[in-house]
């Protein structure tokens, strides 16, 4: 990398900048904020270049620049669009060891000016090292939307808060955890919203209490691919202490946790040897009751055979303090990856979702019953008992009723296998499918061209 990110402290320091332009008075304006003092030296100055001079805000040097004009600066920008202004520059910055940009210049830049996101005292900045300032701007657009006003005035919250904590000499794992706690509280909320006095109070309970209890989030992972985490789940993993996932969560979505995060798995796969559910649901009392931030990231939704109500009722009858965060469902989030309807007007008016095995490994017991009632029978985690399960189901709707496996639905490798309900077995064999996989069985699942169905909104 030949750049070196660096903010400085141009407070009262002289600065030069060459050229009376709109692009000038853009790099002027910069300077203004960061509390320098700016010289501009330009032949002819626009209006508002002369405003600022009128106003004492800038030192105008009216005439073109000569040898010397750096003399005594800090930084130099040379904004006047002339080539041979720009050589004569860059041979007086490089004898006399002053800092100079030539705009649009990369080869005769000492220092590259970054976009800004300006959240006083906040600042976020953005360089592509010279090659294409249009995408530097085009970043700090959508980080002006994501990171509003507010963020400035939380920023000397949590300010005030560092400042109180090193007084009492806390240590810094003690300092961080009331950071993370300030962040996770509704104190942004209230600041958005116009309500600094509540914001501060929130600071001062923190401070006041640096033991508090723990909490405990059942966050749903989605069927696999990390764009379709919800936002409201990327914000609790950037945030927790500890992360309990289970087998179904690929690595891309764990790349979304904090580096603070210490991550356990605690899930296994159907006959494998892993954590059970009790030692599961120890371990997040365990670490609550110790005041941690406990996310536990679940496949799919927490409730649609993820035993969160179970993990739920264990932990509120403690005391514990519970959120459950939604996640897309594999039973839904799949079958539209693959380009499945569930449901389609005068093809499906209802869906059923079961799982494939049972809390003692076999295949479900009312099978039969749920495909004869659905126009369309959707079966989670079908592969230990698909010869079963795929015979049962037939019996009832047909040897030729459409029938489809997905395997690692809405990641990069998914892979999808259509048959008739007879055929869908050893299909799935000769392919062969990785779990987890889904079967889904039912009209819909022939009743659209699936080829030009795209799950990335960036195609």
């Amino acid at each position: 990398m030949r750049y070196f990110p660096v903010f400085l402290d141009l407070q009262g320091r002289r600065c030069v900048v060459v050229g009376g332009a709109d692009l000038a008075l853009q790099k002027v304006r910069g300077l203004l904020q960061a509390g320098a003092k700016v010289a501009v030296v330009a032949a002819q100055a626009s209006p508002e270049l002369k405003a600022l001079a009128y106003s004492g805000q800038v030192e105008l040097v009216a005439r073109e620049p000569l040898p010397g004009d750096l003399r005594g600066a800090n930084i130099a920008i040379d904004a006047s669009e002339d080539e041979p202004t720009h050589d004569a520059l860059w041979q007086e910055a490089n004898r006399t060891g002053v800092l100079l940009n030539v705009v649009d210049r990369p080869a005769q830049c000492h220092f590259i000016a970054p976009a800004i996101v300006r959240r006083d005292p906040l600042l976020i900045a953005i360089s592509t090292s010279g090659e294409s300032p249009y995408l530097a701007s085009v970043l700090r657009s959508r980080l002006e939307r994501l990171v509003g006003p507010e963020w400035g005035l939380f920023t000397g919250l949590l300010g005030a808060l560092r400042r109180r904590l090193r007084a009492d000499g806390l240590t810094l794992k003690e300092q961080t955890r009331a950071y993370q706690r300030l962040l996770r509280s509704s104190a942004l909320q209230d600041l958005r919203e116009g309500r600094p006095d509540l914001a501060a109070r929130r600071v001062e309970a923190i401070a006041g209490n640096l033991t508090p209890p723990g909490r405990v989030s059942l966050v749903g992972a989605g069927p696999g691919g990390s764009d379709l985490l919800t936002e409201a789940a990327r914000k609790l993993l950037e945030r927790a202490e500890y992360v309990l996932w289970d087998a179904l969560v690929p690595p891309e979505v764990l790349a979304v946790c904090g580096p603070q995060a210490q991550l356990e798995a605690v899930g296994r796969r159907g006959g494998q040897p892993g954590p059970g559910q009790d030692a599961t649901t120890a371990r997040m009392i365990e670490l609550a009751q110790q005041g941690h931030d406990v996310v536990r990231l679940k496949g799919g939704d927490p409730f649609v055979f993820g035993r969160g109500g179970e993990e739920a009722a264990a932990l509120t009858e403690l005391g514990i303090p519970v959120t459950v965060v939604p996640g897309v469902s594999a039973a839904t989030g799949v079958a539209t990856a693959a380009g499945i309807p569930l449901t389609m007007r005068g093809v499906a008016s209802s869906f059923t979702v079961l799982t494939g095995a049972e809390q003692d490994g076999q295949a479900p017991k009312r099978l039969e019953a749920l495909a004869a009632g659905a126009d369309t029978l959707v079966v989670l985690m079908p592969l230990g008992n698909l010869d079963e399960i795929t015979a049962r189901i037939g019996r009832v709707v047909g040897p030729s009723r459409p029938a489809a496996v997905i395997g690692s639905g809405t990641r990069p490798e998914q892979m999808v296998v259509r048959a008739t309900i007879s055929e869908i077995s050893a299909a799935v064999r000769e392919a062969p499918v990785q779990p987890p996989a889904t079967l889904i069985v039912g009209k819909v699942v022939t009743a659209l061209d699936n080829s030009s169905f795209r799950l990335d909104p960036n195609w």
